[in-house]
């Protein structure tokens, strides 16, 4: 089977020993390439809880993750030859033995038993984790959650609503006032000693 230029380029950025920076218009592949990583990865053995995809929006990674479900639960379902032709198409170099078969059918099993799951998701997401596993070190609430764009939204309009609202004469004096101590601090320089200079040993 000859493959075009665009699937062999596609099938060399999927080669889980290299590293790949991979740039790309909409529609042209990405996903799959990433999916195809990702299987490629499974199939050489790397256990499903070691790999972290991230992408930057929800959908992204609902679809990769769809994306890649689907893909392993088919190998499930196909003969030998089939199977072996879907092996073939991904890339991989070395010539596929029984072992590498049967490891195929067994991948969609493995990758939803994993401890935690395959772990696709957000940036935002993974960032929300790690507060959560080191809060004193980060000086967070562990039992913060992340604002959603409803909430942000409610925040914005009420503090829109605030700021455009008649304010009475003792409020605006208040807010002058601080503004004008603020003002004298920023002009007197910091509170806090300068800080020194390294010295060379």
């Amino acid at each position: 089977m000859k493959l075009s230029d665009a699937s062999l380029r596609q099938i060399e950025a999927a080669h889980p020993a290299r590293s790949t920076w991979l740039a790309a218009n909409a529609g042209s592949g990405k996903t799959r390439v990433l999916t195809d990583r990702v299987a490629r990865l499974l199939l050489d053995g790397v256990m499903p809880q070691n790999i972290l995809c991230l992408t930057y929006t929800k959908a992204a990674a609902s679809e990769m993750q769809n994306r890649l479900f689907k893909r392993l639960g088919r190998w499930t379902m196909l003969d030998d030859a089939r199977l072996l032709e879907e092996l073939a198409s991904l890339g991989v170099e070395r010539d596929l033995e029984p072992e590498d078969i049967e490891r195929a059918r067994t991948l969609f099993a493995r990758a939803v038993e994993a401890p935690g799951g395959l772990k696709i998701q957000t940036i935002h997401s993974f960032c929300a984790s790690i507060l959560r596993r080191f809060p004193l070190e980060a000086g967070v609430n562990p039992q913060f959650v992340e604002i959603d764009e409803r909430a942000q939204n409610l925040l914005l309009d009420g503090a829109l609503d605030e700021a455009s609202a008649p304010q009475p004469p003792e409020r605006f004096a208040a807010s002058w006032g601080r503004r004008n101590n603020i003002q004298e601090r920023f002009a007197s320089g910091p509170a806090y000693p300068p800080r020194q200079s390294a010295q060379t040993m």
